[in-house]
């Protein structure tokens, strides 16, 4: 018979059917589970029994209305059929067979992923699935950054460490605001950057950025003579770290004659963040 649409796929089995040994009883096990007595045939003695009026059944309990006897052959058919399960072959079904809604009709993330988040992606062609972690590159923390709290006196002279003693932000709590330390305990590459404001008239002022105590980068200046006496230092570097026992500090030095004053606030400030690579 002709139809409309796509042919189903149906596949019809063989009947089960399932003999009892009789006694004088209504009560038998299926070794079927059914819904109801209409899903299955019994025959007494090869008489065909009526559905409710003779017998009913439920699960794997089959009741019949009237007890057998030893000498009865007594018998059942499963009725039913089977749906085929079929798989669409290999690479059969494209877009317009999906709807648009398989994803826009999903709920929607309103947050940064978790690192065990998974996405698709494809590779070479080939559908995977990859947690999230390997995709965000890592983050630029450790961070911080410090300024000196109130003005300082640098002597002539004197290489001197400064200790930017008050903390604007320290994400991973590795600058020390006693002694003017970044500890990273990340390793990775790190940016650093370093401003002072001093007063100095005249001289050789001279900023340096320490790793472990020693200068890896510096900066170095001849100062002429100025109206206002005030001078502006500088300095960036991007340094390894190696996670555990690296620490950067910055050192300054001023060859004016005399002691001059270092200026606190916004003035003067150290900062250092770790570079995504």
């Amino acid at each position: 018979m002709p139809f409309i649409g796509n042919q189903p796929a149906l596949a019809f089995t063989s009947f089960a059917k399932q003999d009892f040994t009789t006694s004088a009883t209504t009560s038998y096990t299926l070794d079927n589970p059914v819904t109801n007595e209409n899903e299955l045939a019994l025959f007494i003695n090869f008489v065909r029994q009526e559905p409710t009026t003779a017998y009913s059944a439920s699960g794997t309990t089959l009741t019949l209305t009237s007890a057998t006897s030893a000498s009865d052959d007594m018998y059942c058919v499963y009725l039913g059929k089977a749906v085929q399960t079929v798989n669409p072959s290999s690479g059969s079904v494209g877009s317009s067979q999906v709807s648009a809604d398989l994803i826009t009709g999903q709920t929607a993330l309103g947050a940064t992923p978790a690192d065990t988040d998974e996405l698709l992606i494809s590779d070479a062609g080939t559908l995977k699935r990859v947690d999230f972690s390997y995709l965000k590159g890592g983050t630029n923390t450790p961070a911080f950054r410090a300024k000196v709290s109130s003005n300082q006196t640098i002597s002539n002279g004197t290489n001197t460490i400064i200790t930017f003693d008050t903390e604007e932000f320290d994400v991973g709590s590795n600058y020390n605001t006693s002694n003017g330390k970044f500890t990273p305990t990340t390793a990775g590459k790190y940016f650093l950057y370093c401003k002072l404001k001093v007063a100095l008239g005249t001289g050789i002022v001279y900023m340096e950025f320490r790793k472990n105590g020693s200068n890896v980068h510096s900066n170095y200046e001849n100062v002429g003579s100025r109206a206002s006496g005030d001078y502006g230092l500088q300095l960036s570097t991007i340094q390894s770290a190696n996670g555990s026992s690296d620490y950067f500090e910055v050192n300054y030095y001023q060859g004016s004659g005399s002691s001059k004053t270092l200026y606190g606030g916004a003035d003067s400030s150290f900062m250092g963040y770790k570079i995504i690579e």
